[in-house]
């Protein structure tokens, strides 16, 4: 059996972040969507909701599930078989970004990275934007799964 991992933040999840799911599912046995934490960006959403609402949009999908990511993807990569790690690439930027991120996780387990291109017309599609148009009051339904709007929305609530 084929482990493979999709990290990331997830903040929100995608209509991306699924095609690569999905796709990546078609090639590996298993798919265990990493929501993680980035130390390097601050979340709208907490880990909990991130998790939570990835598992709701992935679980019809069979062979995909979702964990928590605590600590070191290398780790949790070797505590778990993770065969392989998928990453999603919309274009040269996400390409240069990930690369040594790879290079470093497999000096690290020797476990090889994968990428997958994402579908040409979700290419301008990044949580950072969806976060962006959802502050400034926009529309971010066509970009995100069902069931995501409303949770972005209260996360957006002032306190």
């Amino acid at each position: 059996m084929t482990i493979a991992v999709f990290p990331g933040t997830f903040d929100p999840i995608t209509l991306g972040h699924v095609d690569i799911a999905v796709r990546a599912r078609k090639l590996f046995d298993e798919v265990i969507i990493g929501v993680a934490h980035n130390s390097s960006k601050s979340p709208l959403l907490d880990a909990a909701a991130r998790l939570d609402i990835a598992s709701a949009v992935v679980a019809p999908i069979d062979g995909v599930r979702v964990e928590i990511v605590d600590g070191l993807l290398a780790q949790f990569c070797e505590e778990r078989g993770v065969d392989v790690i998928v990453k999603g690439l919309r274009g040269g930027a996400d390409y240069d970004a990930e690369l040594p991120m790879a290079l470093m996780n497999r000096s690290l387990t020797g476990i090889e990275s994968i990428f997958i291109v994402g579908d040409s017309s979700l290419s301008h599609v990044a949580s950072s934007l969806v976060r962006d148009v959802a502050r400034h009051g926009g529309d971010i339904s066509g970009y995100v799964p069902d069931g995501v709007v409303p949770v972005v929305a209260q996360a957006l609530l002032p306190l």
